[in-house]
């Protein structure tokens, strides 16, 4: 049956995994009524119980209770510590069932805003040069339930303290789209009306571009996309994604918006050249800019731009008719900002050549590890 992922006692299913037809029908397949699955479902993601045990089952059909008891797992994953940086945001470490550990952040905004970023993948197979995850390699994509299980144990966790998280974003570690089926499942999980009711348009997919995949997700998520571009002139920084590819699955979808990610690197992709080619790579797009700040990380090739210098680059994209927003670190003194998260092996995956422009930017002046960077945990 669709949606029963692996748990470390194969007897028991692991509902998390499952959307609500598949609870439903997993349900009747028992000999009960789809009205007890609704009331499981809500007890799952509703009425801030993030149920996680059978004692937390109040007001189940005591049969039923007695089924799911004996023959479900509640937990696809365990916490293993939360780690605090210094402007409030959280850095959790989950264990999985088969002893990996991912990270999932959350971040506490201004007007009482609360964005959860969720790990989609163990590592990353797609090794984007500024990206400490991508150090990793891929070691193995998450299921659905280990994905919602972060946004469930993040509630049950945080909500007390921090308030109610409002935003999720799949910008943790893993690309989202190579991961597309167990993505798309447990996001239609989080905008559930009877599930954890976030709103679509406050669930968004990061991707640095895998094209079929990126076309799958428009035309079966009602979800937000970002797409990560962070080159005009050369694809070796990342993955390539062909934007003009956008412009045609973009007219079937009304008054949506699409956010690039432009991640500052100095010396690399940050001229006023860079900011006219962009203008030029999205026009005729409905869409953000996003410019981030680089966070460094240990093995780190690049520098962050200078906040003067993202000033001027929006500037001149606002100029060119974008609409531009900047994005600043957080997290960062706990290695929990955005291209920070995961833990290399001691055999990590080849950087790619660099090319010369970006050497020439690099060699001015070689980035030193900061020793207040934690790397053990």
């Amino acid at each position: 049956m669709a949606g029963l992922d692996a748990v470390s006692d194969p007897s028991k299913v692991c509902i998390k995994g499952m959307d609500f037809p598949d609870l439903e029908n997993w349900a009747q397949s028992h000999g009960f009524r789809s009205g007890q699955a609704l009331m499981l479902w809500k007890l799952l993601y509703g009425n801030n119980i993030w149920a996680n045990s059978p004692d937390e089952l109040k007001g189940l059909n005591k049969d039923f209770k007695k089924m799911v008891s004996e023959n479900v797992a509640f937990k696809s994953l365990s916490l293993k510590s939360i780690f605090t940086a210094s402007d409030g945001t959280r850095k959790i470490l989950f264990t999985l069932q088969d002893g990996s550990v991912i990270e999932t952040v959350v971040i506490p905004c201004s007007g009482g805003r609360t964005t959860l970023c969720v790990s989609s993948q163990v590592g990353c197979a797609m090794n984007c040069q500024f990206c400490y995850t991508g150090r990793m390699g891929l070691k193995r994509h998450l299921t659905a339930a280990e994905i919602v299980d972060q946004a469930v144990f993040a509630q049950r966790l945080l909500s007390s303290e921090l308030g109610s998280i409002t935003n999720v974003v799949f910008m943790g570690m893993g690309e989202p789209l190579h991961n597309v089926d167990n993505v798309i499942k447990a996001a239609s999980i989080m905008v559930d009306k009877q599930g954890l009711q976030f709103s679509p348009r406050k669930v968004t997919v990061s991707t640095s571009g895998l094209v079929p995949q990126l076309k799958r997700f428009l035309r079966e998520s009602t979800c937000a996309i970002a797409v990560s571009l962070n080159a005009t002139t050369d694809e070796e920084v990342q993955p390539g994604l062909a934007p003009w590819t956008l412009r045609e699955e973009l007219r079937l979808k009304h008054k949506y918006k699409v956010l690039f990610e432009y991640v500052m690197l100095d010396g690399v992709n940050d001229s006023l050249e860079d900011a006219e080619r962009l203008v030029e790579l999205v026009r005729g797009i409905p869409c953000k800019i996003n410019l981030i700040k680089f966070n460094p990380h240990q093995g780190s090739m690049f520098r962050p731009s200078p906040e003067e210098r993202m000033i001027e680059f929006r500037n001149a994209l606002a100029a060119g008719g974008c609409v531009v927003l900047l994005r600043f670190s957080k997290g960062d003194d706990q290695m929990a900002a955005c291209g920070q998260l995961g833990r290399p092996a001691e055999h990590q995956v080849p950087l790619l050549r660099v090319p010369s422009q970006f050497r020439a930017a690099m060699e001015r002046e070689q980035v030193s590890p900061s020793s207040s960077l934690p790397v053990d945990f």
